[in-house]
């Protein structure tokens, strides 16, 4: 799914994939839909971002789609990420299908037309928007134009150790961020010199998913306000969120949150430092269950929903989704077969459900999360369940995209940690004011 193993590259390329997209010729209208009753058929060439076991359970879903149209032959090359899709179609050489992790392509692809409007194909195949939830609808489309389908979603939650929260005393996940705080402290285990053996909960921005917007969700923090001009300085929530962070920061040493978070294994790895019991409590996506069972299948763990604030209950509960997303970018060579093929990867649902088994992703429509077929146990629950809380949140499509102003976002959030901020508010309206600047710039 989204991966944040791409999340440092993202927050910069992004900004140069939006700048070049930005600033090309405004594209033709493209190719039309086929009259309804023509027969898609040939090569389609498909492009996505997912490796190793994830790549596998994407070519399974594929097999089945050639099976059911032996007109079509998918050549699928996988590890592509967002850069390389965007480079191609500039160059005249992209794929019939692009799958990306981010949904921060969507608004600048969606203005420059660097994906095609699928509309037409889908008035034509009678599909309804309304089969998706509202919040994937929003992310996948822009100012009208619905240039993305979602492809399965990344929902954001709190994963924790049972067997080293009974052993503290604990009988459950916190419930509020206060919560997590004091369980966090209890939990910590430190070497004699004061080093961090075992940390209840990692708050540094940066490490694995830690990022402003995952975490801010939490809080139900507004990105933009309603005429999309950025309100992170006057919308409390952020300044919440982010004291709360520092102060754990702050109790634990920074300096010894970068020893320790140096010295533990990659996020996407079999020595990810929560499967290997050195991180009691961990944000991270749905994702996680699927690499547990692949990787720490003995592990004791739960999942719970990502705590808030205590004098707001009503947003426990909610959380971050995002997801991935695919597009027939402008040039595809076959595109009546590529949007065969991605209205069987993103609207069929024994082909969704497939995904979700083996990826551990969430579903993105109505029926097949409803499905007796997809695999529910009470981990993965949790994630649906944020999924459809009204509470939830995603950060909206930009021209500028979103890792643009996320990336912002996140640069602040860590000169913040590092005590390099002297003026909270003074510096949540400096974040504002380049956000501004950003939308302005990429604007069509």
């Amino acid at each position: 799914m989204a991966r944040s193993t791409f999340r440092a590259f993202v927050a910069a390329a992004v900004l140069s994939l939006v700048t070049a997209a930005c600033t090309a010729e405004a594209p033709d209208e493209g190719p039309k839909p086929e009259p309804k009753g023509g027969t898609a058929e040939g090569t389609v060439t498909m492009w996505h971002f997912f490796s190793g076991r994830e790549a596998e359970a994407i070519q399974s879903v594929v097999d089945d789609f050639e099976k059911a149209n032996p007109g079509i032959t998918v050549e699928v090359r996988p590890e592509q990420d967002d850069e390389k899709i965007r480079q191609a179609i500039g160059a005249g050489k992209g794929p019939d299908l692009a799958v990306s992790y981010s949904t921060a392509i969507v608004g600048s692809f969606c203005s420059t037309g660097a994906f095609q409007d699928l509309k037409p194909w889908m008035d034509r195949d009678g599909i309804s928007e309304q089969i998706f939830p509202e919040m994937v609808r929003d992310y996948t489309e822009f100012e009208g134009s619905r240039c993305a389908m979602p492809m399965l979603a990344d929902v954001y939650g709190l994963y924790y150790n049972k067997e080293l929260l009974t052993k503290a005393g604990f009988d459950g996940p916190p419930k509020t961020a206060e919560e997590l705080v004091e369980m966090a402290k209890k939990l910590t285990v430190r070497n004699p010199d004061g080093s961090i053996k075992v940390a209840g909960f990692v708050p540094s921005f940066g490490f694995y998913e830690n990022t402003p917007e995952a975490m801010a969700a939490s809080w139900g923090a507004d990105w933009l306000n309603g005429d999309l001009d950025p309100q992170i300085a006057d919308d409390p929530a952020w300044a919440d969120m982010l004291t709360w962070q520092k102060e754990l920061v702050d109790w634990y040493g920074l300096d010894n949150l970068n020893k320790f978070t140096a010295g533990i294994g990659q996020e996407f790895s079999a020595d990810n430092a929560f499967e290997t019991g050195k991180i009691a409590m961990n944000l991270d996506g749905e994702w996680r269950n699927a690499f547990i069972a692949d990787e720490a299948p003995d592990l004791d763990y739960g999942t719970a929903p990502f705590p808030g604030p205590a004098d707001d209950p009503d947003l426990y509960g909610s959380g971050y989704v995002t997801g991935t997303i695919a597009g027939v970018p402008r040039g595809a060579k076959n595109p009546e077969a590529a949007w065969e093929l991605l209205k069987y990867l993103t609207t069929d649902t024994g082909a969704l459900v497939k995904l979700s088994n083996s990826l551990r992703n969430v579903p993105t429509t109505q029926e097949s999360l409803d499905s007796p077929d997809l695999e529910v146990d009470a981990n993965f629950k949790t994630f649906l369940d944020v999924f459809q809380n009204p509470n939830s949140s995603t950060t909206p499509a930009t021209t500028v995209g979103a890792a643009g102003y996320t990336g912002t976002m996140l640069d602040f959030a860590e000169r913040w940690q590092q005590g390099q901020v002297d003026d909270l508010e003074a510096g949540l309206q400096e974040v504002d004011e380049q956000m501004a600047t950003d939308l302005q710039r990429s604007a069509p």
